[in-house]
This record gives structure tokens, C-alpha cells and sequence, in this order.
């Protein structure tokens, strides 16, 4: 009875409407508003390139590179969207389709999504990548369409699959008649070539759009329109825009970061019952992002990386604040025996350990040992709760999280 009487309090507090937002979609990821400030010159670039599909040419290939929340995907979806309004006006057999590649997550599903698109059902699992991507061809040839694909988060299939699906794209133009596919990948790696073949390399970076980190007086523009609809007027002081906007661009100038800040530093503010939204709101709203931040950053990790991260976990819980590549090689093959999988090499596994050093969920530095040389010594940036946290979640890798490797008690640590 206690517990039903409390959720009947928490709710009816929420049955009035809100008195600080107006409307608070408008500061979600998926929200696409009209215009897209300070992105005007990407916006007029990517049109040039992808404007020949009008007079019925194929458009050149394009990679947009840029951090997360830098407006990559808005600014794609918005001048496509535009796109395929103006070849109805004109009669043009114009499509895109959008694929996120760390939603899809496999080749198989990037495939089924490109058939969807093209009004092709395809089972969920059951048929082979090659029967799946047969259909998308035979389609294609039959629509006689100028296709255009965006592939977002390219990166994120690039570093668990490989690019053989990647490649299939680039060469499919050679097997059809009255249709074209061209090709848009958007990453939040600059150093995504390092993943591509150099067949692949040659084919697909016909053209590249660089898109910078939005500074603070930018954010605070962007939040300025968005908040103007999203909240009721007088809810937001100047100060606590400026706080949002200023966090933000401290934090490699992140839109998404931005409005995150701003829409639960308003739910903050709302479930206290405040009119108004506050600085010290933000501060709240801060820590609760930053915390789902990194564990969203953990579990959308490529199997082998979620490995590595639990090599490094295991030695630290030995009280071993830094550890050789060399110490962690071996926790991580003996994580990859336990799953029956083939381990990376050291090489890759050193290039994975630079991943998560730039997601600043590890820390790895090269130190001297004297006359031993060099060596690198990697150290766990996050708390070891948080780990076993997130990887509670995952019915795959939870039991790691207790794992006694032997190769641990092989050797003599030292903190």
C-alpha cells in the first residue's frame, strides 16, 4: 500500500501541465529542426556534390567526418530530405536510404535495411549476406532509381565486421543498368581510412566534408532557437544558457551534449517543482548525463574492445594501477577462450587499447624501463563498479566479470 500511495503522489504531481516546457522534443538527437545554424557552408557543399542525381547522373561518394554532435547527421538528412523533395517536383527517380551501422551492427541487417527501403521484405536471420544483398541488386536494377545510401556510424561496423560489405557497394554500379547507387558514410573517427582497404579506400573517398566542434558563442545560438520553443518564456536566465553552452563546448563543442544539458536540467528543475530552470540544475543534470554517458560508451563497444576493457578490469582488481600490454594480451586471450573465439593479435589489440585511451575509458602511456626499453602501460579510467555494472547487462560477458584468469595468478604484480 506505502509503495502504490507514493507512485499515485509522484504521478499526480505530473498530471498538471508542465510550467517549464513547451515542448520538450525539440531538444532530443532525432528532432530535425528547419535551419541548422553555422553549418551553412557544409549544408551548400554536400547539395553541390549530391545535386547531379537531378539531371539523372550519378552523384560522387562522400565521407563526412567530424566528433559527435557536430551536426553531421542533421545536415545530411536535412539537404537529402530536400533532395528528394525537389526530384518529385522534377520528375527525377531519386531515393536515399539511412542506415545507422552501429544499430544494424552486421552486414546481413545493412542489407535487409536497403531491401526494406526498397519495399523488399527480408527475414530478420535465415537467408546468407550474399542472398540478402543478391535481392537488394536485382531491386535496384528493377526500380531504376538513382539510389543514394548513408551509412551513419560507419566506423562502428568498419572495426567488427571489415569492409567486405563496404566493398560489394562500392562495385555494384558495375552490375546494373538504369540504376546507380552512390554512396554517403558518416564517422566519428578522422582515422577511418586506417580500417579500408585500399581498393575500397580508392572507390568510396571521391569527395570529404570535414565538420568542426561548434565553439561556445555557436552552442549558445543553437540552444537560443531550440529553448525558444521548447520551454515557456522566462523560464530560462541568460546565465543558465551561457553554463550549458560553455560545458559543452569545453567538451569538444558537442550539440548533443548541449541540448542533452538543457532538457534534463528542465526535468531536474520540474521534478522539484521550479518555475525556473537553474544553474544548479545544470551542475545535477551534468553528473547524471556524464554517468549514462560512459555507460552507453561501454556497451555500444565492439565485442573485442568490451574484452580488452574487462583484460585491463581483471588486472586492476588485483589493485594494479598500470599494466603492460604484454599482462593484459594474455587476460584478454584467456576472456577469448572462455567465449570460443579467436583473439586479435597484439598489433590489433594495441590499436583497440588506443580506441578506448581517446574514449578516455582507459588511460596508456609509453613509459621507459631502462635498459629494458620501452613499454606501454595502460590503466583503467572508470570505476570498476561501473564495469560490472554494464556488463551485468549483457547475458554474453556478465560471468567475465568474476573470471579468475590463470595467467593473473602466473605472474607477480607490482602497483
Amino acid at each position: 500500500m506505502g509503495n502504490t500511495d507514493t507512485l499515485d503522489e509522484v504521478f499526480k504531481r505530473f498530471e498538471s501541465v508542465s510550467q517549464i516546457f513547451r515542448d520538450r522534443e525539440v531538444l532530443r538527437h532525432d528532432y530535425l529542426p528547419l535551419s541548422l545554424p553555422h553549418r551553412e557552408e557544409q549544408i551548400c557543399l554536400l547539395a553541390e556534390i549530391v545535386a547531379p542525381v537531378l539531371k539523372g547522373a550519378r552523384s560522387s561518394n562522400i565521407f563526412i567526418y567530424g566528433k559527435t554532435g557536430t551536426g553531421k547527421t542533421a545536415v545530411t538528412k536535412h539537404v537529402l530530405t530536400r533532395l528528394e523533395l525537389k526530384s518529385k517536383e522534377l520528375g527525377a527517380a531519386v531515393r536515399f536510404s539511412y542506415v545507422n551501422c552501429r544499430m544494424a551492427s552486421s552486414e546481413y541487417r545493412v542489407f535487409a535495411c536497403l531491401c526494406q527501403s526498397l519495399g523488399i521484405s527480408v527475414p530478420f536471420t535465415g537467408l546468407s549476406v550474399g542472398e540478402v544483398f543478391d535481392r537488394f541488386r536485382i531491386s535496384l536494377q528493377a526500380s531504376r532509381t538513382l539510389f543514394i545510401i548513408i551509412l551513419d556510424e560507419i566506423d562502428a561496423l568498419l572495426k567488427g565486421r571489415g569492409d567486405a560489405f563496404l566493398y560489394e557497394l562500392t562495385r555494384v554500379n558495375e552490375t546494373l543498368e538504369g540504376s546507380k547507387v552512390s554512396l554517403i558514410g558518416i564517422s566519428n573517427d578522422l582515422r577511418m581510412k586506417e580500417y579500408l582497404d585500399p581498393r575500397v579506400l580508392s572507390s568510396l573517398s571521391e569527395e570529404e566534408i570535414v565538420f568542426r566542434p561548434y565553439d561556445a558563442a555557436e552552442l549558445r545560438n543553437i540552444l537560443q532557437e531550440r529553448a525558444s520553443v521548447a520551454f515557456f518564456d522566462g523560464v530560462l536566465p541568460d546565465g543558465t544558457l551561457g553554463l550549458c553552452a560553455a560545458l559543452a563546448a569545453a567538451e569538444h563543442g558537442d550539440a548533443r551534449r548541449a541540448l542533452d544539458l538543457l532538457r534534463v536540467a528542465g526535468e531536474v528543475g520540474e521534478r522539484q517543482g521550479s518555475t525556473i530552470i537553474s544553474e544548479d540544475h545544470v551542475r545535477e543534470a551534468e553528473k547524471h548525463i556524464e554517468h549514462n554517458r560512459i555507460a552507453e560508451a561501454v556497451q555500444n563497444l565492439t565485442l573485442h574492445s568490451k574484452l580488452v576493457l574487462l583484460g585491463v578490469f581483471h588486472v586492476n582488481r588485483l589493485g594494479v594501477q598500470s599494466a603492460a600490454t604484454g599482462e593484459i594480451f594474455d587476460v584478454y586471450g584467456e576472456l577469448c577462450g572462455e567465449l570460443g573465439i579467436p583473439a586479435l593479435t597484439q598489433r590489433r589489440l594495441c590499436s583497440l587499447v588506443n580506441e578506448l585511451d581517446a574514449m578516455g575509458l582507459l588511460n596508456s602511456k609509453v613509459v621507459s624501463m631502462g635498459r629494458y626499453g620501452r613499454t606501454k602501460k595502460i590503466r583503467l579510467e572508470l570505476a570498476r563498479t561501473t564495469v560490472k555494472e554494464v556488463f551485468a547487462r549483457d547475458a554474453r560477458l556478465a560471468s567475465l566479470t568474476e573470471y579468475e584468469p590463470t595467467s593473473v595468478e602466473k605472474r607477480s604484480y607490482r602497483s
